[in-house]
């Protein structure tokens, strides 16, 4: 028998697509310089035609129309992805087993961790805007439509964040800050309530894993082709404008990630716990390179190895918080939330203010937090901030279909941010319970 043929990644999917997007892009640039205007609009009509923007059958659109399916396919997954995730997460997170002081220590930890992350990734982020770096200049008559935030009392946010009636909230994907508060309700009310909300925990479940199954559809068998099409097409349209921007949010987005795991993790076991930082870097260091040369949770049995053998954590409290931390620990894609946004809307015409990046920090806790074990969750999440934010014009998504499809080397940097962290909160919440031993932290 003929030995079964492995199936090809999504990572390497992606790449293909990537590739072929921008070759075909740039050809169509060329072609496009060297035959008439009038020949071109029909190619322009039959392939990358916004049909929307037309009053009649004035064009087909093909890639125009892969790439919206795509992104309607995604839009269609956003309240119950954040609903039945978010919900379950903080159902799990506040089981009566697991409460009591080690989880109140890890949870309160994590978020510390999380607002760090997003407070220096947003600053740093503000910084390549204010630079310039995220610029994009595109011809007058394609920046057509652009999204402004009109200045207004963010306390306003605090009110619309809790909505009147939760049925129109589950309604539209613009509302997300209120499907987070109702799921944040609905998981520690179902915690409350205990065995009678079995029957709806199971429901919520079920749905959650339907959700999952789906989105694994859409980015595993779709996306390589809607992104193919959504590059191809951003070239032939608008040119090479995007390729600079895309450079500086991959290499920003490494840069910082990087530089928060020797800064961040280092510092915070010193500040809590008084410990050599230099040899907490030194133990974690192959967990991090393992974590971004897997990028998956292979890296857990390796964590629990150096942080029970090398870093002296005991073996109870280790068991609860680094699973914990693979389920709720999500500041590395926190981080590249904050760049990742700034660079989208920059690159869309969009004044991103500190303002703006303080609710998108908000918004990318929450969901980081709820974050599913879907590939390039990360980046699957990006969308659901996106579209709390409004950011939902076309140049906004041709901007998401870039870091959508150029997350691979950004993504190992965010992966190691995200397990470092993990052992980070560990070490901290064994020292503070009194259960490390110095000795074996201290061994070279």
């Amino acid at each position: 028998m003929k030995a079964q043929k492995q199936k090809m990644s999504i990572i390497k999917k992606m790449l293909i697509a990537v590739v072929a997007g921008f070759a075909v892009g740039i050809l169509c640039l060329f072609i496009k310089g060297q035959i008439s205007s009038d020949v071109w609009d029909v190619v322009d009509a039959i392939f990358f035609q916004d049909i929307t923007a037309t009053k009649s059958i004035e064009g087909i659109g093909v890639f125009y129309i892969i790439g919206q399916l795509f992104m309607h396919g995604l839009q269609m997954m956003i309240v119950p992805l954040v609903l039945c995730s978010l919900s379950l997460a903080l159902c799990s997170l506040a089981d009566p087993k697991k409460l009591g002081k080690i989880a109140g220590k890890t949870f309160i930890c994590y978020i510390c961790f999380y607002v760090v992350a997003a407070a220096l990734a947003g600053a740093a982020a503000y910084f390549v805007k204010s630079m310039g770096w995220f610029d994009v200049n595109l011809p007058a008559k394609e920046a057509q439509e652009l999204v402004t935030m009109d200045g207004y009392n963010p306390l306003v946010t605090v009110v619309n964040a809790v909505p009147s009636n939760i049925v129109s909230s589950l309604s539209s994907n613009s509302t997300i800050l209120s499907v987070v508060v109702v799921a944040i309700v609905l998981g520690l009310c179902m915690t409350a309530l205990g065995e009678k909300a079995q029957p709806l925990k199971r429901v919520i479940e079920v749905l959650n894993d339907i959700v999952q199954m789906a989105l694994n559809f859409i980015i595993n068998k779709v996306a390589p082709i809607a992104i193919f099409c959504m590059i191809a097409r951003a070239f032939a349209v608008y040119g090479t404008e995007y390729i600079s921007p895309t450079l500086v949010w991959i290499a920003t987005t490494i840069i910082v990630s990087l530089l928060l795991v020797v800064t961040i993790y280092p510092i915070g076991v010193f500040i809590t716990t008084g410990l050599n930082p230099i040899t907490f870097l030194k133990k974690t260091a192959k967990i991090g390179m393992f974590a971004a040369a897997t990028k998956s949770a292979a890296t857990l049995p390796l964590n629990t190895k150096t942080c029970t053998e090398e870093l002296g954590c005991s073996k109870e409290i280790s068991s609860f918080v680094l699973p914990t931390g693979m389920t709720i620990n999500m500041n590395g894609t926190t981080a590249m939330h904050m760049i990742a946004i700034t660079f989208i809307g920059t690159a869309a015409g969009i004044n991103v203010t500190p303002a703006t990046l303080a609710l998108t920090a908000f918004l990318s806790i929450c969901t980081a937090i709820g974050t599913p074990a879907v590939p390039v969750a990360g980046t699957t999440m990006v969308y659901v901030v996106m579209m709390g934010l409004g950011f939902n014009t076309e140049l906004c998504l041709i901007g998401y279909s870039l870091v959508l499809a150029m997350n691979y080397l950004p993504g190992m940097a965010v992966i190691t941010l995200n397990v470092v962290g993990d052992a980070a909160t560990n070490v901290i919440v064994n020292a503070k319970e009194k259960r490390l031993n110095k000795e074996v932290y201290d061994k070279k």
